[in-house]
């Protein structure tokens, strides 16, 4: 018999009991009644009888029937407290658990493909601490244990967990109504169970499992943070290890509150994002498309142009850039606003002790009742033979490298396929190097789905980028010139080159912190709890080096959950949040995507219907010169709730707002198109493509019956 036959067989089963119980409704008489004719039997029986009750209790619990309280009452009067006590609580159990297994079965594998996605933090949440819920929710008085048992069987708890969890958090009120039962004669009412002393009793109960993990929670503490004694007093409320995006944002709200807080960095405040990456970086993109553009000036009516190209003008502007922007993230400010910012190298010599050492070797020793560790990240070397030897540069070092020269390097290869290395290519091809760049990866873009990953590298190839994928780097050397060798489908091939950028990504920076003296687990990054604890709960990281994603607003975001825990926790903690993520590549045309991709969807079995806009129709991306790219959006199968968007054009970053608004607060495709969009802009991306969906979703029905309403109120066809 097919699942869904099993199900309706069932479903009409239950309906059928509940009516027949509506229409004979049970009362404390019948159940007098029946136990007195029970007992009868039970003298003689007395075995037999017990199993039947046992074996009935099962049922009526597997199959959800409104009748435990009933049935408990009469064991109770049957059997006496002791016996009944046994029957009920093993039958509640192994009947709860069958219900469970039902729901399992039934229901949990559809549940999880249709909203998977919305259930991952769930699902962690419960194979963490789904036994501490259940148990306190079989604690609760009044709560519908038909749906506890219905709702874990959609959840990763295992069944032995379940059981046993369950045979203990409904021990107290089993006893409750066996008891009860066993004076039967006496009570008048389920009043009589539920006195203000038994519901007080179950309140406590209820608090009990919070209590007790209140109690756990401090004997971790006192577990982690043994042999250690902390100070009698703290200098400061807050230390903050590192002045990049999170750090800064960290020592900022904790001024704001009015914490005394200290920022320690080793190097430049504004960290890599400053100084190294966002904006030198997207200075650098913005020359080179104007310069792609003054070569194409006959596009826009004009004649073109070749720049003239110094390198060293160009890096100038970038520095005059990051000049411009630096004020905001500059000691004064932070000092302005309350912060304590000291330079030099931070080292933690306890939990909550810090060893400042600066420039000129002095040291100073501070005392914090809390600590965030914002580290970054650094670029990453592979271990290349031959690398050093023909000297490389990477996404830190290249800016003073190349503002030293007039001209561009005439051969440069790019390492790596990924975001960075992508943008780099783009640029530097676009300010007149011949750029090769060589992926290990099948394609570009590994984590874009593969359609953006073709997009991305037609753009680079129609800028002069030789695009090399599925060629792993060997080695390098130098002999008349500086090489590098790879090996791809066609064998080894040695490329020769003036310059070489690593860009296969960035590490987290972890050593020479004292992490390893204090035994604080960090491998690729260090390690969290979902509030951003590590393994001391005073201590937290954020950013680059906590994960699990390398962006400057998670960076930011990270930094206010761990600020916040930090200086509150004490008496509230909050998780990080990461269900609304965005993250854009920022090549011409950039690249936007946030939540599920299409690849996602398919990795994690999730339905998902696609919807999709040619950006080269909208009229302001024509007016632009920028009618090229598309944006898709997924939404499960017949519904306008996004589950994922991607965006391929003009100022894709910047339209993505409007959606992860949307995804944030649950609002659907439906609301987007009933929004006022400017026009001509490109925000209007956004609206035709809800239209789009709208469009493939208006019934054909419905479009016939309203031409025969119209063809009717104009008198018929003439």
């Amino acid at each position: 018999m097919k699942k869904s036959a099993l199900l309706l067989l069932l479903a009409l089963g239950l309906v059928m009991a509940l009516m027949f119980l509506a229409a004979h409704p049970i009362g404390l008489t019948d159940i007098r009644a029946e136990v007195a004719a029970i007992n009868i039997q039970r003298q003689a029986h007395p075995l037999a009888i017990w199993l039947a009750a046992f074996a009935i209790y099962v049922l009526v619990t597997a199959l959800s029937l409104p009748l435990a309280v009933w049935l408990t009452l009469g064991i109770g009067a049957l059997f006496g407290f002791w016996q009944g006590l046994v029957l009920v609580s093993f039958a509640a159990s192994l009947g709860a658990t069958l219900a469970f297994l039902a729901s399992r079965w039934f229901f949990r594998d559809t549940v999880q493909r249709r909203f998977g996605h919305r259930l991952a933090a769930i699902n962690r949440g419960m194979a963490r601490d789904g036994g501490f819920y259940l148990f306190t929710l079989r604690l609760i008085v009044g709560m519908p244990f038909v749906l506890v048992n219905l709702l874990m069987g959609l959840t990763p708890i295992t069944t032995g967990r379940f059981y046993l969890i369950s045979q203990a958090g409904m021990l107290a009120g089993t006893a409750v109504y066996v008891n009860a039962g066993t004076r039967l004669a006496e009570i008048d009412g389920l009043r009589g169970i539920l006195s203000l002393p038994v519901v007080l009793s179950f309140a406590a109960l209820g608090l009990f499992p919070w209590v007790t993990r209140g109690v756990i929670r401090l004997v971790q503490r006192r577990r982690v943070y043994a042999g250690r004694t902390p100070p009698a007093r703290f200098d400061r409320n807050l230390i903050v290890i590192g002045g990049g995006a999170a750090g800064l944002v960290a020592a900022y709200v904790a001024a704001a509150v009015k914490a005394r807080v200290t920022l320690i960095e080793g190097h430049k405040l504004g960290g890599d994002c400053l100084n190294y990456g966002c904006v030198p970086s997207k200075a650098l993109i913005r020359t080179a498309k104007l310069a792609q553009q003054m070569r194409h000036g006959g596009d826009y009516g004009l004649s073109n142009a070749a720049p003239e190209l110094s390198f060293r003008r160009i890096f100038a502007r970038i520095k005059s850039v990051i000049a411009a922007i630096e004020p905001k993230d500059s000691v004064a400010r932070y000092q302005s606003l309350g912060v304590e910012v000291l330079q030099g190298h931070a080292r933690l010599t306890d939990p909550w002790t810090v060893e400042v050492t600066g420039a000129d070797g002095g040291c100073q020793v501070l005392t914090g009742r809390a600590i965030v560790l914002a580290t970054g990240a650094a670029p990453l070397v592979p271990p290349l033979p031959g690398l050093d030897d023909v000297g490389y540069l990477t996404s830190d070092t290249l800016w003073d490298a190349f503002a030293q020269r007039d001209a561009p390097p005439r051969r440069l290869v790019i390492l790596g396929g990924g975001p960075i290395g992508s943008e780099m290519a783009q640029a530097f091809a676009r300010l007149g190097c011949g750029v090769t760049q060589i992926e290990m990866a099948p394609r570009l873009l590994m984590r874009e789905d593969a359609d953006v990953s073709a997009f991305a590298r037609a753009t680079l190839e129609a800028d002069g980028v030789t695009v090399l994928t599925g060629h792993k780097a060997v080695r390098c050397g130098v002999d008349d010139g500086k090489w590098i060798e790879v090996e791809g489908p066609e064998g080894l091939v040695r490329i020769g080159f003036d310059d070489l950028v690593v860009a296969v990504g960035r590490s987290a920076r972890l050593t020479g912190f004292g992490l390893e003296e204090l035994g604080i687990p960090a491998s690729r990054v260090i390690e969290t709890n979902e509030y951003l604890e590590t393994i001391y709960p005073n201590i937290y990281a954020a950013g680059d080096a906590a994960g699990p994603y390398q962006f400057t607003h998670t960076a930011a975001h990270q930094a206010w959950f761990a600020a916040v825990n930090a200086l509150f926790g004490f008496a509230r903690r909050f998780r990080a949040d990461y269900r609304v993520i965005p993250w854009v590549t920022f090549l011409d045309p950039e690249i936007a995507r946030l939540g599920l991709s299409e690849a996602d969807a398919r990795d994690q079995g999730i339905a998902v219907e696609v919807t999709r806009y040619d950006i080269g129709d909208l009229d302001r991306a024509i007016t632009d010169g920028a009618a090229r790219g598309f944006v898709k959006v997924l939404t499960p199968p017949g519904s306008d709730r996004i589950l994922g968007v991607v965006i391929v054009g003009e100022h894709a970053g910047d339209l993505l707002a409007e959606f992860v608004l949307a995804m944030k607060y649950g609002l659907g495709l439906g609301k987007i198109l009933g929004t006022v969009h400017a026009y001509p802009t490109l925000a209007e991306t956004n609206k035709f493509v809800a239209g789009e969906w709208r469009k493939n979703h208006v019934s054909p029905r419905i479009l016939t019956a309203l031409g025969r309403l119209h063809r009717w109120r104009r008198g018929g066809d003439r």
